[in-house]
């Protein structure tokens, strides 16, 4: 998910910052989202989880804008 999103960086009018976060080192965060991981999160919102879904990805940066 990762890569998939560095390559879209400068697709969409609204940008983002990845900023990656080992849910394994964080006993919190692995107690909620470790069956969802890789997890995508804007502000603490989910956006997808598994794999990059571009269309709600998409979505969510143009509801930002």
């Amino acid at each position: 998910m990762i890569a998939a999103l560095q390559a879209m960086q400068g697709r969409f009018a609204v940008g983002y910052v990845l900023n990656v976060i080992d849910v394994d080192q964080h006993p919190q965060l692995e107690a909620i989202w470790g069956d969802k991981v890789p997890v995508l999160l804007d502000a603490g919102v989910e956006i997808c989880h598994y794999f990059l879904d571009v269309e709600r990805l998409a979505q969510h940066l143009m509801n930002r804008a």
